[in-house]
């Protein structure tokens, strides 16, 4: 039985112009199963793949924004709008970018940019957001329990790397530590990079620490809201899945 990696794989392929042929040849998946994944894979617009339960999708996309979200985003609804919003650091313009991307990726609604002072909030009105984000609620996350269920465990345990990006990129940072060390009775300084992770929510640092066991990089919890990536081979590894915060 082909997992999401594989599927979304196939995809992948499909959508940069590969026939079902040359798909089955690439992969090794034969051509009647990707026939079968084409006729049931759902299109975002105009529905909800909740409503219709047709999840979840073949890709990183609703992994990597539910990160984000866990991370600095927050569901509300005014009147008749339902809105999604990320709060991402305006001297970010890379991060802003890419939540803005993956919120068009999922949901038929526009997308808007909204400056504040220091911050760029990515938004979006589409009444089903909260369907894709049950982890919603009234108060703060770290006031609340934050559990993923059914499909969204399992988008996120296929796409671990695409997750991390939306929690470092939203809660994290990348830091440059120095230590000092004695050699040859000289002091001698040391510079270091590493990866932090911060949050009040108990779960969502679970969470976090999940992920990165999934992908196969040590942490450790460096105080009581603070999960630490600080290992020359973690940091690089981490780099490599979530790519530079810019």
């Amino acid at each position: 039985m082909h997992g999401l990696p594989e599927r979304a794989r196939v995809m992948d392929l499909l959508a940069r112009g590969a026939t079902l042929s040359e798909a089955s040849r690439e992969t090794g998946i034969a051509r009647s199963t990707i026939r079968s994944w084409l006729a049931t894979t759902p299109r975002i617009d105009p529905g909800c793949v909740v409503c219709c339960s047709a999840v979840p999708w073949p890709s990183g996309d609703y992994s990597a924004l539910l990160g984000f979200y866990l991370g600095d985003g927050c569901v509300s609804r005014h009147g008749t709008h339902t809105t999604l919003r990320v709060s991402c650091d305006a001297a970010l313009p890379g991060v802003v970018r890419d939540v803005s991307a993956l919120m068009r990726s999922l949901s038929p609604g526009g997308v808007f940019a909204i400056s504040a002072p220091g911050t760029t909030v990515v938004q979006s009105n589409w009444k089903h957001w909260p369907c894709l984000f049950p982890q919603h609620g009234p108060g703060r996350k770290h006031e609340r329990d934050i559990v993923l269920a059914d499909w969204r465990e399992e988008v996120a345990r296929a796409f671990p790397g695409p997750f991390l990006r939306g929690l470092f990129h939203s809660d994290g940072a990348r830091v440059n530590n120095w230590a000092t060390r004695v050699v040859a009775g000289e002091k001698r300084r040391y510079d270091y990079a590493r990866w932090q992770f911060s949050n009040r929510s108990e779960d969502i640092l679970l969470l976090c620490c999940w992920a990165l066991d999934l992908a196969g990089v040590p942490w450790r919890r460096s105080g009581p809201w603070t999960v630490s990536v600080s290992r020359r081979d973690a940091v690089a590894s981490l780099d490599a899945l979530v790519g530079p915060k810019s």
